[in-house]
């Protein structure tokens, strides 16, 4: 069985101990790739160290997380912005817009946002996207940048059958799932009996949103087995048959 985290965060000092560990049971458990979205300029550095350390397993991407977005955001961005310029990347992630946490910097997330996608855009690269209580003005964001030109993931999906709709109407964006689809009230299986597989990717976010029995733990990619087995019992088809779908949509996605 082949699986793709799309989404984690291995580079964060909750791995610092025992990474090798957690890559070996990554690996034991059918994950063959890691995805790692930038966050800030900060976070470049040890975003670099650990694909360095496993280049064969962790695939990078670089942007500025929209709750990094405070007084400094134009440092912020044109350290990123050189960054990408500079070294090989394969989307341009993470990057959105926030309204969870704080609507201080709404517009400069707004205006760091699309910058960004513009970036994909130009490089032909996609976007892994983070729209906590936001997915309407993401989505409009992108549709002013311009849909056909842009291709990505809506990281972390947890919205409602209005918002994945408006999401598969971008065409070319599908949904991340993670661990969130295993909470008991969450209310996400539910929605996806509304989407196709062909628009699903598989996600961890680690160390955040472990999924059950995991919940409340560090979250790590092996931990990718358990959103399979949920989304197998949803769409009432072989996790082996899941496994490759979501794979699939993947490699589409990233080209990787």
């Amino acid at each position: 069985m082949k699986l793709i985290d799309t989404h984690a965060h291995l580079f964060a000092d909750e791995f610092k101990d025992d990474l090798s560990d957690v890559v070996a049971r990554a690996k034991q458990s059918g994950v063959q790739r890691t995805f790692l979205p930038n966050i800030d300029a900060e976070s470049i550095a040890p975003l670099k160290n650990t694909v360095n350390a496993y280049p064969d397993f962790f695939i990078p991407m670089m942007g500025l997380h929209p709750t990094s977005v405070a007084e400094d955001w134009q440092r912020q961005l044109e350290t990123v912005h050189d960054e990408l310029m500079r070294a090989e990347y394969a989307a341009i992630g993470e990057i959105g817009i926030d309204l969870y946490w704080d609507k201080t910097f709404e517009r400069q997330q707004t205006e760091v946002f699309e910058t960004q996608l513009k970036w994909g855009a130009e490089k032909n690269l996609p976007v892994s996207i983070h729209s906590r209580n936001a997915i309407g003005e993401v989505v409009r964001s992108i549709k002013k940048v311009g849909a056909g030109s842009l291709r990505g993931v809506f990281h972390s999906f947890g919205g409602n059958a209005d918002e994945l709709n408006a999401i598969l109407g971008l065409k070319n964006f599908r949904i991340g799932i993670n661990g969130v689809l295993t909470f008991k009230n969450s209310g996400l299986s539910e929605t996806l009996r509304h989407c196709d597989l062909s628009h699903i990717v598989l996600e961890t976010d680690s160390p955040y949103l472990a999924p059950v029995p995991h919940r409340g733990k560090r979250n790590e990619p092996s931990y990718l087995t358990e959103i399979l087995q949920k989304l197998s019992e949803i769409y009432r088809k072989p996790a082996e048959e899941i496994a490759d779908v979501t794979t699939e949509n993947a490699e589409k996605v990233f080209g990787k």
